[in-house]
């Protein structure tokens, strides 16, 4: 099997140390920062299998962090958080390559899921 990580991608910092903690409770590895740029940052030096990418960031948008990521990685999985996204954002975030939209507050259980299905189909690549 791959080696599956994680980056968490949230400037609310208590909630991406919690969601952090609470992946790392099921075994899955997490590295957090709290802005875009750490996060292109990061990304340009390391890849991850996935990134949970909160949309609303004090510098840079989600859009541009996700453009950037899919053409470093293209093949890194993108979850896009949000407390505040419309519907055009979620067109916006899956036309440009964005796996899954989901909302705050977060369904841990759903968010969960979804990576499981994403963690095995990186098992048969």
């Amino acid at each position: 099997m791959k080696h599956f990580d994680i980056l968490i991608v949230d400037d609310e910092q208590r909630y991406a140390d919690m969601l952090a903690k609470r992946l790392g409770l099921r075994s899955l590895t997490c590295k957090v920062c709290y802005d875009g740029q750490t996060a292109i940052d990061i990304v340009g030096e390391e890849f991850f299998s996935m990134v949970i990418l909160d949309l609303r960031l004090p510098d840079l948008y989600g859009t541009e962090v996700l453009t950037r990521i899919k053409q470093c990685w293209p093949e890194t999985t993108v979850i896009i958080l949000t407390g505040h996204g419309t519907e055009k954002d979620r067109e916006q975030c899956m036309a440009r390559g964005a796996h899954s939209f989901m909302n705050k507050p977060l369904d841990i259980d759903r968010l969960v899921t979804i990576m499981t299905g994403i963690k095995e189909s990186y098992r048969h690549d």
